[in-house]
């Protein structure tokens, strides 16, 4: 592990600077991030100073639900008392239907192969244009994408990419760099032949004003999904005049074709190979695993796990006395439905007048560029935006689809993320039908989570240590001081590596991410669900009519047509669709 992951007094809590970010609905300003310092002297709430308002404006969700139960919200009534029914008569039949196992026998003729070397390899280049910095922002998984669309426009200009930083969310509230989630000194070796990548600016290009001599770059100069030419127009000119740029932001800023092949090659081979994560998150991720299937393991080593877990990897051969031979499946659902993506959607969840003016309220304060769009716009009703597919599954529809498919009702379930809007309100339907339902909260304790909480003396200091039961959920009520970021990458690790991955909203970045990951070392034992949300909501117009066999059979042709394997089309992600020449190999 590099020097970085032990030095945590020096963590990158950066001086701030406003820039104003015309692309972005949900930011109207993003940080910049200059020099490392500590930044002490914000509002910690827990380390005193005004905590209940601090409460109040980040933890309302949770304390209003663990203080005031709202009641429970459902949508499909009739289909929940079908669904349960049904679970009750399968429940010691034999699975009719397998969804545990990938349908097609093709997918498993498609092996990872971006880390080969081939004649046409571009490898680093002779002469060097200068050097690349990025500030990358949103959360792990946004991230990850910028390290390597970075690394890839790194080789396209001739260029040194300095090691990506990354910026401070007002979301996340973590201070995590590059070294607290990912192997630097892995990552600069695994690409050595590839791309120059440096810890640092040289000495001589740290004291220039970036700004002042035109060299940042952020979401506003680029747009969108950028061709190579944009960059090699707009960007290369301003790189060998001022031997530096830096992108601020770089978010979905570099598109997917057209596009050089042996730069998309590399693309792959950062993303898949080149990002590991540090020890701690494999130690860390290694018992969740074992949590969640109860120490019984693969018989064989997988690559899926390997590739995540390192030397941490849970086997068979281990000599502890509660290891068992078999292994415990569990299907990990990454349930879309916080606040935020709830507010945005703009729909009607069934939860009446408060739902609506509470959701209106979150709009108000966090998305005032959604709100000035809509009054120069025809608006839309929530009932033809739930008929376009636009509205997030809630965890009752989530529920639905899963009796729909077979799953039987003792199904060990990972639920990823957590925080869900309402609730147990929100949740009942799902837990009635599903009751063996786990987090990383529920399943890890406090002391073994404390590695990630080891980032400099602000955090975690003088924490209260006070926990709030919410939906049957463990949650710590000072969200401020958990890394954010690097728990997100134990929900990577738990969805990635389960039997069966399920998503309720296939443009998250998480689900892209993991199914791309599940698709390249799943060596065609990784199925992955996903619902088409429009003919979903089709089918669940009818829910007043409709009987559960043709809700089943329905349902259940939809999430085949998803699992048929398909090679990337044009313009699709290489993260999320790697079956391509470009990434992986077909025997």
């Amino acid at each position: 592990m590099s020097k970085n992951n032990n030095n945590n007094n020096n963590k990158s809590v950066l001086r701030l600077k406003d820039y104003r970010v015309r692309s972005s609905d949900s930011l109207s300003k993003v940080v910049l991030l200059h020099n490392l310092k500590d930044d002490s002297g914000k509002f910690n709430p827990c380390k005193g100073g005004n905590r209940h308002t601090w409460f109040r404006r980040n933890v309302k969700s949770e304390d209003s639900v663990a203080h005031k139960e709202r009641p429970t919200v459902e949508m499909y009534g009739r289909l929940l008392n079908l669904a349960s029914s049904a679970l009750v008569a399968e429940e010691f039949k034999q699975e009719s239907l397998n969804f545990w196992e990938e349908p097609y026998q093709e997918a498993s003729k498609w092996t990872p192969c971006a880390d080969k070397r081939y004649p046409t390899s571009l490898g680093k280049p002779g002469e060097n244009n200068g050097y690349i910095m990025v500030s990358a922002n949103g959360g792990l998984n946004q991230q990850r994408v910028a390290i390597c669309n970075a690394v890839a426009v790194a080789s396209l200009l001739n260029a040194t990419l300095v090691l990506p930083k990354f910026l401070y969310s007002n979301v996340w509230k973590d201070p995590s760099q590059f070294g607290d989630i990912y192997q630097e000194d892995y990552f600069m070796r695994m690409l050595k032949d590839d791309v120059h990548i440096v810890q640092e600016l040289p000495l001589h290009l740290k004291s220039l004003d970036i700004e002042a001599i035109g060299s940042l770059i952020t979401d506003a100069d680029i747009v969108k999904e950028a061709k190579p030419i944009d960059y090699i127009r707009t960007v290369l000119p301003l790189l060998m005049k001022n031997k530096v740029v830096h992108f601020l932001g770089f978010g979905n800023r570099l598109g997917f074709d057209p596009f050089p092949p042996e730069l998309q090659r590399l693309r792959c081979k950062c993303d898949f190979h080149a990002l590991k994560f540090v020890p701690k998150i494999q130690e860390v991720g290694s018992l969740l695993i074992k949590r969640i299937r109860k120490f019984k393991y693969h018989a064989a080593e997988r690559q899926l796990d390997k590739q995540l877990l390192g030397d941490f990897t849970p086997s068979i051969s281990s000599k502890e006395n509660y290891v068992e031979r078999g292994s415990s499946r569990y299907l990990a659902l990454h349930l879309r439905f916080e606040e935020d993506m709830v507010a945005y959607s703009q729909c009607d969840f069934g939860g009446g007048e408060h739902e609506k003016k509470e959701l209106e309220a979150y709009r108000e304060v966090h998305f005032p560029l959604l709100i000035e769009r809509l009054k120069n716009s025809k608006p839309v009703s929530p009932a033809e935006l739930r008929k376009l597919g636009k509205c997030p599954l809630t965890p009752e529809e989530a529920a639905l689809v899963l009796a729909a498919l077979g799953f039987k009702r003792g199904t060990y379930i990972y639920l990823a993320g957590s925080r869900i809007y309402g609730g147990s309100s929100r949740m009942h339907p799902f837990t009635n039908l599903y009751p063996n339902l786990v987090t990383k909260e529920t399943l890890l304790t406090y002391n073994e989570l404390a590695p990630f909480r080891n980032f400099s003396s602000q955090v975690f200091s003088d924490l209260d240590n006070r926990f709030t039961n919410f939906f049957g959920y463990i949650f710590v009520t000072c969200k401020k001081n958990l890394p954010w970021v690097q728990l997100a990458a134990l929900d990577f690790i738990a969805c990635a590596t389960s039997d069966v991955f399920a998503m309720t909203d296939s443009g998250s970045q998480l689900s892209s991410l993991v199914s791309g990951f599940r698709t390249y070392y799943g060596d065609g034992h990784a199925p992955t669900l996903r619902p088409n949300k429009k003919r979903l909501a089709a089918i669940f117009s009818e829910n007043s009519t409709i009987g559960w066999t043709t809700f089943e059979d329905r349902v259940r042709k939809m999430i085949e047509e998803g699992q048929r394997v398909r090679v990337r089309g044009s313009g699709r992600s290489i993260y999320r669709q790697p079956r391509c020449p470009e990434c992986m190999c077909r025997s």
